[in-house]
Protein backbone atom coordinates (compact mmCIF):
# COMPACT_ATOMS: atom_id res chain seq x y z
CA UNK A 1 0.00 0.00 0.00
CA UNK A 2 1.71 3.40 -1.26
CA UNK A 3 1.61 5.91 2.00
CA UNK A 4 -0.16 9.35 1.09
CA UNK A 5 0.51 12.49 2.96
CA UNK A 6 -2.80 13.75 4.52
CA UNK A 7 -3.25 17.92 4.47
CA UNK A 8 -5.08 18.62 7.91
CA UNK A 9 -6.78 22.08 8.15
CA UNK A 10 -7.98 22.51 11.40
CA UNK A 11 -10.95 24.72 11.24
CA UNK A 12 -12.99 23.68 14.12
CA UNK A 13 -16.11 22.60 12.33
CA UNK A 14 -15.94 26.00 10.34
CA UNK A 15 -17.00 25.82 6.56
CA UNK A 16 -16.19 29.34 6.01
CA UNK A 17 -12.64 28.81 7.61
CA UNK A 18 -12.23 25.93 4.66
CA UNK A 19 -13.01 27.90 1.81
CA UNK A 20 -10.94 30.63 3.61
CA UNK A 21 -7.98 28.42 3.01
CA UNK A 22 -8.80 27.15 -0.76
CA UNK A 23 -9.12 30.60 -1.67
CA UNK A 24 -12.98 31.21 -1.36
CA UNK A 25 -14.09 28.23 -3.60
CA UNK A 26 -17.18 25.30 -2.12
CA UNK A 27 -15.54 22.60 -0.85
CA UNK A 28 -17.33 20.58 -3.50
CA UNK A 29 -16.93 23.00 -6.23
CA UNK A 30 -15.41 19.74 -8.56
CA UNK A 31 -17.56 17.62 -7.74
CA UNK A 32 -20.40 20.22 -8.59
CA UNK A 33 -18.93 20.94 -11.52
CA UNK A 34 -18.80 17.11 -12.44
CA UNK A 35 -22.28 16.52 -11.16
CA UNK A 36 -23.45 19.74 -13.55
CA UNK A 37 -21.64 18.59 -16.86
CA UNK A 38 -22.94 14.90 -16.55
CA UNK A 39 -26.75 16.17 -16.19
CA UNK A 40 -26.09 18.54 -18.86
CA UNK A 41 -24.77 16.08 -21.10
CA UNK A 42 -27.81 13.51 -20.69
CA UNK A 43 -30.05 16.33 -20.97
CA UNK A 44 -28.48 17.06 -24.36
CA UNK A 45 -29.22 13.58 -25.59
CA UNK A 46 -32.25 13.36 -24.38
CA UNK A 47 -33.34 16.32 -26.03
CA UNK A 48 -31.53 15.36 -29.76
CA UNK A 49 -33.56 12.23 -29.46
CA UNK A 50 -36.79 14.01 -29.27
CA UNK A 51 -35.74 16.74 -31.69
CA UNK A 52 -34.56 14.37 -34.29
CA UNK A 53 -36.17 11.22 -33.56
CA UNK A 54 -39.24 11.78 -32.26
CA UNK A 55 -39.77 15.42 -33.62
CA UNK A 56 -41.32 16.59 -30.64
CA UNK A 57 -40.88 20.02 -30.28
CA UNK A 58 -43.17 19.75 -26.99
CA UNK A 59 -40.70 17.58 -24.98
CA UNK A 60 -36.98 18.79 -26.57
CA UNK A 61 -38.74 22.63 -25.04
CA UNK A 62 -39.19 20.80 -22.16
CA UNK A 63 -35.46 19.47 -21.70
CA UNK A 64 -34.22 22.05 -23.02
CA UNK A 65 -35.57 24.13 -20.37
CA UNK A 66 -34.45 22.06 -17.88
CA UNK A 67 -31.01 22.29 -19.31
CA UNK A 68 -31.20 26.25 -18.93
CA UNK A 69 -32.28 25.90 -15.23
CA UNK A 70 -29.21 23.82 -14.31
CA UNK A 71 -27.15 26.44 -15.90
CA UNK A 72 -28.59 29.46 -14.19
CA UNK A 73 -28.22 27.47 -10.64
CA UNK A 74 -24.50 26.41 -11.87
CA UNK A 75 -24.53 30.45 -11.99
CA UNK A 76 -25.92 30.46 -8.35
CA UNK A 77 -23.54 28.28 -6.91
CA UNK A 78 -21.58 29.71 -3.90
CA UNK A 79 -18.11 30.43 -4.33
CA UNK A 80 -16.19 31.01 -7.70
CA UNK A 81 -17.60 29.66 -11.11
CA UNK A 82 -17.43 26.03 -10.22
CA UNK A 83 -15.95 24.76 -13.61
CA UNK A 84 -12.40 26.91 -12.24
CA UNK A 85 -12.39 23.80 -9.82
CA UNK A 86 -12.36 21.43 -12.89
CA UNK A 87 -9.07 19.09 -12.93
CA UNK A 88 -9.81 16.27 -15.50
CA UNK A 89 -6.18 14.99 -15.63
CA UNK A 90 -6.65 14.56 -11.95
CA UNK A 91 -10.31 13.32 -11.99
CA UNK A 92 -9.87 9.83 -10.91
CA UNK A 93 -12.98 8.74 -12.50
CA UNK A 94 -12.13 9.01 -15.52
CA UNK A 95 -10.59 5.48 -16.15
CA UNK A 96 -13.38 3.63 -14.11
CA UNK A 97 -15.82 2.51 -17.22
CA UNK A 98 -18.15 -1.26 -17.45
CA UNK A 99 -18.40 -2.76 -20.72
CA UNK A 100 -22.08 -2.11 -20.58
CA UNK A 101 -21.23 1.37 -21.33
CA UNK A 102 -19.37 0.41 -23.99
CA UNK A 103 -22.92 -0.51 -26.25
CA UNK A 104 -26.21 0.32 -26.43
CA UNK A 105 -28.77 -2.28 -27.87
CA UNK A 106 -31.19 0.59 -29.24
CA UNK A 107 -32.23 4.04 -29.27
CA UNK A 108 -34.67 3.15 -26.12
CA UNK A 109 -31.53 1.68 -24.21
CA UNK A 110 -29.77 5.24 -25.37
CA UNK A 111 -32.75 7.29 -23.50
CA UNK A 112 -32.91 4.75 -20.55
CA UNK A 113 -28.64 5.41 -20.17
CA UNK A 114 -29.15 9.21 -20.85
CA UNK A 115 -32.18 9.56 -18.27
CA UNK A 116 -30.28 7.51 -15.61
CA UNK A 117 -27.37 10.07 -15.67
CA UNK A 118 -29.20 13.11 -15.76
CA UNK A 119 -31.77 12.51 -12.72
CA UNK A 120 -28.37 10.79 -11.07
CA UNK A 121 -26.37 13.86 -11.56
CA UNK A 122 -29.12 16.11 -10.39
CA UNK A 123 -29.78 14.12 -7.01
CA UNK A 124 -26.02 14.75 -6.31
CA UNK A 125 -26.42 18.21 -6.69
CA UNK A 126 -29.56 18.25 -5.16
CA UNK A 127 -27.68 16.73 -1.47
CA UNK A 128 -24.89 18.99 -2.41
CA UNK A 129 -27.22 22.38 -2.02
CA UNK A 130 -28.41 20.76 1.05
CA UNK A 131 -25.09 21.69 2.44
CA UNK A 132 -23.72 24.79 0.09
CA UNK A 133 -26.99 26.65 -0.66
CA UNK A 134 -30.12 25.25 0.79
CA UNK A 135 -32.74 26.99 -1.43
CA UNK A 136 -30.95 25.96 -4.44
CA UNK A 137 -32.09 22.27 -3.35
CA UNK A 138 -35.70 22.52 -3.75
CA UNK A 139 -35.04 23.78 -7.57
CA UNK A 140 -33.05 20.73 -8.08
CA UNK A 141 -35.54 18.39 -6.82
CA UNK A 142 -38.52 19.97 -9.04
CA UNK A 143 -36.50 19.55 -12.16
CA UNK A 144 -35.30 15.74 -10.87
CA UNK A 145 -39.07 15.14 -10.93
CA UNK A 146 -39.84 16.33 -13.89
CA UNK A 147 -36.55 14.22 -15.48
CA UNK A 148 -38.18 11.35 -14.27
CA UNK A 149 -41.36 11.83 -16.37
CA UNK A 150 -39.82 13.31 -19.32
CA UNK A 151 -36.91 10.61 -19.74
CA UNK A 152 -39.83 7.69 -19.51
CA UNK A 153 -41.76 10.25 -22.30
CA UNK A 154 -39.20 9.86 -24.56
CA UNK A 155 -38.28 6.36 -24.06
CA UNK A 156 -41.53 4.45 -24.63
CA UNK A 157 -42.20 6.16 -27.57
CA UNK A 158 -38.75 5.47 -28.96
CA UNK A 159 -38.42 2.12 -31.39
CA UNK A 160 -36.66 -0.91 -29.94
CA UNK A 161 -34.06 -3.04 -31.31
CA UNK A 162 -36.05 -5.88 -33.30
CA UNK A 163 -35.63 -8.79 -30.90
CA UNK A 164 -33.24 -11.44 -32.05
CA UNK A 165 -33.90 -14.89 -34.38
CA UNK A 166 -31.31 -16.76 -33.66
CA UNK A 167 -30.92 -19.60 -35.81
CA UNK A 168 -28.55 -22.03 -33.60
CA UNK A 169 -28.50 -21.40 -29.92
CA UNK A 170 -25.85 -24.15 -28.05
CA UNK A 171 -26.91 -24.76 -24.40
CA UNK A 172 -23.53 -25.38 -22.73
CA UNK A 173 -23.26 -27.60 -19.71
CA UNK A 174 -19.82 -28.46 -19.12
CA UNK A 175 -20.69 -32.05 -17.33
CA UNK A 176 -21.58 -32.96 -21.19
CA UNK A 177 -18.55 -31.47 -22.99
CA UNK A 178 -15.87 -33.96 -24.57
CA UNK A 179 -13.71 -30.89 -24.46
CA UNK A 180 -13.19 -27.85 -22.05
CA UNK A 181 -16.46 -25.83 -21.80
CA UNK A 182 -14.19 -22.49 -23.03
CA UNK A 183 -12.84 -25.04 -25.75
CA UNK A 184 -16.66 -25.96 -26.66
CA UNK A 185 -17.68 -22.45 -26.30
CA UNK A 186 -14.68 -21.40 -29.00
CA UNK A 187 -15.41 -23.66 -31.64
CA UNK A 188 -19.20 -23.14 -31.68
CA UNK A 189 -18.32 -19.24 -31.83
CA UNK A 190 -16.03 -20.11 -34.74
CA UNK A 191 -18.89 -22.56 -36.21
CA UNK A 192 -21.51 -19.72 -36.39
CA UNK A 193 -23.29 -20.37 -33.26
CA UNK A 194 -25.24 -16.94 -33.08
CA UNK A 195 -25.94 -17.61 -29.46
CA UNK A 196 -24.78 -19.33 -26.17
CA UNK A 197 -26.78 -20.26 -23.44
CA UNK A 198 -24.82 -21.24 -20.11
CA UNK A 199 -26.35 -23.89 -18.39
CA UNK A 200 -24.92 -25.30 -15.29
CA UNK A 201 -26.83 -26.22 -12.12
CA UNK A 202 -24.35 -27.29 -9.56
CA UNK A 203 -21.88 -24.01 -9.95
CA UNK A 204 -21.66 -21.46 -7.17
CA UNK A 205 -23.41 -17.74 -7.86
CA UNK A 206 -19.60 -16.43 -7.99
CA UNK A 207 -18.62 -19.42 -10.69
CA UNK A 208 -21.57 -18.73 -12.72
CA UNK A 209 -20.67 -15.06 -12.54
CA UNK A 210 -17.06 -15.65 -13.82
CA UNK A 211 -17.66 -17.90 -16.11
CA UNK A 212 -20.29 -15.92 -17.77
CA UNK A 213 -18.34 -13.05 -17.83
CA UNK A 214 -15.33 -14.97 -19.24
CA UNK A 215 -18.03 -16.48 -21.68
CA UNK A 216 -19.31 -12.77 -23.11
CA UNK A 217 -16.00 -11.45 -23.13
CA UNK A 218 -15.55 -14.08 -25.81
CA UNK A 219 -18.38 -14.08 -27.42
CA UNK A 220 -19.72 -9.90 -27.17
CA UNK A 221 -16.93 -9.28 -29.42
CA UNK A 222 -17.87 -11.28 -32.59
CA UNK A 223 -21.28 -11.01 -32.50
CA UNK A 224 -22.43 -14.10 -30.35
CA UNK A 225 -24.94 -12.98 -27.44
CA UNK A 226 -24.55 -15.17 -24.07
CA UNK A 227 -27.64 -15.93 -22.29
CA UNK A 228 -27.78 -17.29 -18.51
CA UNK A 229 -29.73 -20.31 -17.51
CA UNK A 230 -32.31 -19.89 -14.62
CA UNK A 231 -30.26 -17.54 -12.74
CA UNK A 232 -31.69 -13.72 -13.25
CA UNK A 233 -29.13 -12.91 -10.29
CA UNK A 234 -26.09 -13.88 -12.70
CA UNK A 235 -27.08 -12.26 -15.69
CA UNK A 236 -27.32 -8.78 -14.26
CA UNK A 237 -24.32 -9.37 -12.46
CA UNK A 238 -22.05 -10.40 -15.50
CA UNK A 239 -24.23 -8.23 -18.15
CA UNK A 240 -25.31 -10.86 -20.07
CA UNK A 241 -27.66 -10.55 -23.17
CA UNK A 242 -30.26 -12.26 -21.53
CA UNK A 243 -31.40 -14.56 -19.42
CA UNK A 244 -33.75 -17.98 -19.79
CA UNK A 245 -36.49 -19.32 -17.23
CA UNK A 246 -38.20 -22.32 -17.61
CA UNK A 247 -41.55 -23.56 -16.34
CA UNK A 248 -40.34 -24.34 -13.05
CA UNK A 249 -38.24 -21.08 -12.69
CA UNK A 250 -39.37 -17.49 -12.44
CA UNK A 251 -42.39 -16.09 -14.58
CA UNK A 252 -41.72 -13.61 -17.64
CA UNK A 253 -43.06 -10.92 -15.19
CA UNK A 254 -41.16 -11.65 -12.26
CA UNK A 255 -37.92 -11.42 -14.19
CA UNK A 256 -39.26 -7.87 -16.27
CA UNK A 257 -40.31 -6.72 -12.90
CA UNK A 258 -36.32 -7.15 -11.61
CA UNK A 259 -34.27 -6.36 -14.62
CA UNK A 260 -36.58 -4.00 -16.81
CA UNK A 261 -35.62 -3.81 -20.20
CA UNK A 262 -31.87 -4.94 -19.01
CA UNK A 263 -31.81 -8.17 -20.43
CA UNK A 264 -33.68 -10.29 -23.25
CA UNK A 265 -35.61 -12.88 -21.76
CA UNK A 266 -36.45 -16.18 -23.38
CA UNK A 267 -39.00 -18.87 -21.72
CA UNK A 268 -40.08 -21.95 -22.11
CA UNK A 269 -43.64 -23.22 -23.20
CA UNK A 270 -45.61 -25.94 -24.19
CA UNK A 271 -49.46 -24.64 -24.67
CA UNK A 272 -50.73 -22.15 -26.38
CA UNK A 273 -51.88 -20.66 -22.79
CA UNK A 274 -48.25 -20.36 -22.01
CA UNK A 275 -47.70 -18.82 -24.96
CA UNK A 276 -50.01 -15.96 -24.75
CA UNK A 277 -48.85 -15.58 -20.98
CA UNK A 278 -45.13 -15.09 -22.39
CA UNK A 279 -45.93 -12.85 -24.87
CA UNK A 280 -48.04 -10.47 -22.76
CA UNK A 281 -45.30 -10.46 -20.00
CA UNK A 282 -42.65 -9.40 -22.49
CA UNK A 283 -41.24 -12.20 -23.07
CA UNK A 284 -38.49 -11.38 -25.84
CA UNK A 285 -38.19 -15.27 -27.31
CA UNK A 286 -39.67 -19.23 -26.78
CA UNK A 287 -38.12 -22.46 -26.25
CA UNK A 288 -40.49 -24.97 -27.62
CA UNK A 289 -39.90 -28.39 -26.85
CA UNK A 290 -38.63 -30.86 -26.21
CA UNK A 291 -39.08 -32.30 -30.14
CA UNK A 292 -36.82 -35.39 -29.75
CA UNK A 293 -35.75 -37.46 -26.88
CA UNK A 294 -32.61 -35.06 -24.96
CA UNK A 295 -29.78 -35.91 -22.35
CA UNK A 296 -30.61 -32.69 -20.81
CA UNK A 297 -34.23 -33.14 -19.81
CA UNK A 298 -34.89 -37.01 -19.94
CA UNK A 299 -37.18 -36.90 -17.48
CA UNK A 300 -39.85 -35.26 -20.34
CA UNK A 301 -41.34 -36.86 -22.88
CA UNK A 302 -41.00 -36.00 -26.70
CA UNK A 303 -42.98 -33.30 -28.11
CA UNK A 304 -42.62 -34.04 -31.37
CA UNK A 305 -42.57 -31.82 -34.23
CA UNK A 306 -46.50 -31.53 -33.66
CA UNK A 307 -45.78 -29.36 -30.41
CA UNK A 308 -44.21 -27.07 -32.92
CA UNK A 309 -46.77 -27.33 -35.58
CA UNK A 310 -49.12 -26.52 -33.60
CA UNK A 311 -47.77 -23.69 -30.70
CA UNK A 312 -45.97 -21.87 -34.26
CA UNK A 313 -49.82 -19.45 -35.16
CA UNK A 314 -50.03 -18.42 -31.72
CA UNK A 315 -45.82 -17.59 -31.54
CA UNK A 316 -46.65 -15.56 -34.60
CA UNK A 317 -43.77 -12.83 -35.14
CA UNK A 318 -41.73 -13.58 -31.56
CA UNK A 319 -38.79 -15.14 -32.33
CA UNK A 320 -38.11 -18.90 -30.78
CA UNK A 321 -35.61 -22.31 -30.61
CA UNK A 322 -36.84 -25.39 -31.15
CA UNK A 323 -35.09 -27.56 -28.56
CA UNK A 324 -34.61 -30.96 -27.15
CA UNK A 325 -32.50 -34.18 -28.95
CA UNK A 326 -32.09 -31.58 -32.33
CA UNK A 327 -29.17 -32.69 -34.30
CA UNK A 328 -27.45 -32.60 -37.85
CA UNK A 329 -29.98 -35.83 -39.05
CA UNK A 330 -33.24 -34.16 -38.29
CA UNK A 331 -32.72 -30.10 -38.90
CA UNK A 332 -34.33 -30.13 -41.87
CA UNK A 333 -37.44 -31.68 -40.11
CA UNK A 334 -37.84 -28.61 -37.75
CA UNK A 335 -37.31 -26.61 -40.45
CA UNK A 336 -40.10 -27.88 -42.37
CA UNK A 337 -42.57 -28.09 -39.41
CA UNK A 338 -41.87 -23.93 -39.51
CA UNK A 339 -38.83 -23.69 -37.12
CA UNK A 340 -36.92 -21.17 -37.52
CA UNK A 341 -33.89 -21.71 -35.01
CA UNK A 342 -33.09 -24.38 -32.90
CA UNK A 343 -31.13 -25.08 -29.79
CA UNK A 344 -28.94 -27.64 -29.33
CA UNK A 345 -26.74 -29.47 -26.88
CA UNK A 346 -25.33 -33.08 -27.19
CA UNK A 347 -24.91 -32.69 -30.43
CA UNK A 348 -22.05 -30.07 -30.25
CA UNK A 349 -21.12 -30.16 -26.52
CA UNK A 350 -20.31 -33.57 -27.29
CA UNK A 351 -18.72 -34.13 -30.35
CA UNK A 352 -15.11 -35.20 -30.91
CA UNK A 353 -14.72 -31.86 -33.26
CA UNK A 354 -17.59 -28.87 -31.42
CA UNK A 355 -16.23 -26.84 -34.62
CA UNK A 356 -17.78 -28.91 -37.36
CA UNK A 357 -20.46 -29.98 -35.74
CA UNK A 358 -21.60 -26.55 -35.47
CA UNK A 359 -20.65 -25.84 -38.98
CA UNK A 360 -22.67 -28.86 -39.84
CA UNK A 361 -25.52 -27.53 -37.66
CA UNK A 362 -25.58 -23.98 -39.50
CA UNK A 363 -25.16 -25.27 -42.89
CA UNK A 364 -28.28 -27.89 -42.44
CA UNK A 365 -30.46 -24.71 -41.06
CA UNK A 366 -29.29 -23.07 -44.23
CA UNK A 367 -30.16 -25.93 -46.87
CA UNK A 368 -33.06 -26.75 -45.09
CA UNK A 369 -34.46 -22.81 -45.56
CA UNK A 370 -33.41 -22.83 -48.87
CA UNK A 371 -35.57 -25.84 -49.60
CA UNK A 372 -38.48 -24.30 -48.16
CA UNK A 373 -38.23 -21.36 -49.82
CA UNK A 374 -37.86 -23.26 -53.12
CA UNK A 375 -41.23 -24.78 -51.90
CA UNK A 376 -43.35 -22.02 -50.83
CA UNK A 377 -42.24 -20.00 -54.45
CA UNK A 378 -43.17 -22.97 -56.10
Amino acid sequence: MIALPLLIIDTGGDLAAVRANMGGMSTSARMADAAFNRAREGLRVLEDLARFILDDAEIAAHLKQSRHQLTGIAAQWPGPPVETARDTQGDVGTSISTSSEEARQDLQAIAAAAGHRATEAVRTLEELAKLESPPLASDLQSIRYGLYDLTASVQQRLPARPWPQWKLCVLLTESLCRHGWMQVAEAAIAGGADCLQLREKSLSTSELVARATHLIELARPRGTAVVVNDRVDVALAADADGVHVGQEDLSVAQVRAMAGDRLLVGATVRSINDVQEVRRDGATYCGIGPMYSSATKPDLAAAGLDRLRDLLPAVGSLPHLAIGGIEQANVSDVVSAGGRGIAVCGAICGSEDPKAATQAMVEAMDRANSMEQVVQDA
